[in-house]
């Protein structure tokens, strides 16, 4: 039953940063900026990866990976916040709040998957080093790759579908800047419990269960790591995994204070619930790239010799002309 005198909305209407209205035009710069390294970034990293073959062994093609999910949230996040910030455009159908809905949320549980991918390979490289080139072949990295993404596809497709049967009146406006499952049913004056159970079980069979096998993957490296003998070979073991912890801690630290937060926390201004939801979004697709090329010199090598293969070429057409 709907309630008397409601009004069924098709559109939904996202937010900005609550309070700092004012400053939008201000705050759009250093979004524009963060877009731009992300999309150049990524796009960098993928490209390099895939065009060299000294680089299709694991560790960098799961870097490859985690570079595609970024890329892949950026372009359903950053031009949404933008169009708010630059345009003042809020307004979104609901088809396209629900298309936009499945693909961060794909992405979104993409990006989760590759980090667990990346902290298994960081424990077949530290614990069995001489067996790690039998164990992860090219042909297991594909079957890794394919699971993947057949894990992800099978728990989101049902999301949008799902949630077309709902009705929505009580509001249509977002909490965020974009739309997230747990918001849009929030505004439903249908019954909501099949998807709230749903949606509870997606978060914990994709993003909990893998931030649980990160940790054990890590007392299993720790583990290892303390019965070397050398102390020299210790450090260099976590070394190894200075990069991939950074992505841990990117990806999954906002999202946790987030859920801290609206559980046990004291009542906060909106703008910080709303911060920590972008920085779980923003942050990882523009630090990730950085923290890698910073901390992998193959990658750095590979990239300087792309963009110096290019100024030649550039060159050379140039003189020719």
């Amino acid at each position: 039953m709907l309630p008397v005198n409601s009004t069924i909305f098709s559109y939904f209407l996202v937010t900005g940063i609550p309070g700092l209205e004012d400053l939008y035009i201000w705050i759009s710069v250093p979004f524009c900026a963060m877009f731009l390294i992300t999309l150049v970034a990524n796009w960098t990293i993928v490209t390099v990866i895939w065009s060299e073959q000294t680089l299709h062994a694991p560790m960098y093609l799961f870097l490859a990976m985690l570079a595609a999910s970024d890329l892949g949230l950026s372009l359903f996040t950053f031009p949404t916040m933008l169009r708010i910030f630059l345009l003042d455009a809020r307004e979104m159908t609901a088809s396209a709040c629900f298309t936009q809905m499945f693909f961060i949320h794909t992405f979104q549980d993409l990006e989760s998957a590759v980090i667990l991918a990346m902290a298994f390979d960081r424990y077949v490289a530290i614990s069995h080093p001489l067996h790690y080139h039998s164990i992860l072949t090219n042909g297991v990295i594909v079957r890794i790759g394919l699971a993947i993404a057949v894990r992800t596809l099978t728990v989101q497709v049902p999301l949008p579908i799902l949630l077309r049967r709902l009705n929505f009146c009580h509001s249509n406006v977002l909490s965020h800047s974009y739309c997230l499952h747990p918001d849009i049913i929030k505004l439903s004056c249908s019954n909501t419990r099949v998807n709230s159970i749903f949606g509870l079980f997606v978060m914990l069979s994709t993003m909990g269960l893998d931030f649980l096998l990160i940790l054990l993957s890590y007392v299993l490296i720790l583990k290892t790591v303390l019965s070397m003998s050398s102390h020299t070979g210790r450090l260099k073991a976590l070394n190894t995994c200075i990069s991939h912890l950074c992505a841990v801690v990117l990806f999954f630290t906002p999202m946790i204070c987030l859920s801290m937060l609206h559980r046990f926390g004291p009542r906060l201004p909106p703008y910080v619930y709303v911060t920590l939801a972008n920085m779980h979004f923003f942050i990882p697709p523009v630090m990730n790239p950085i923290v890698y090329v910073v901390k992998t010199k193959q990658i750095r090598d590979k990239i300087r010799k792309l963009f110096i293969k290019k100024a030649h070429e550039k060159a050379h057409v140039t003189s020719i002309t």
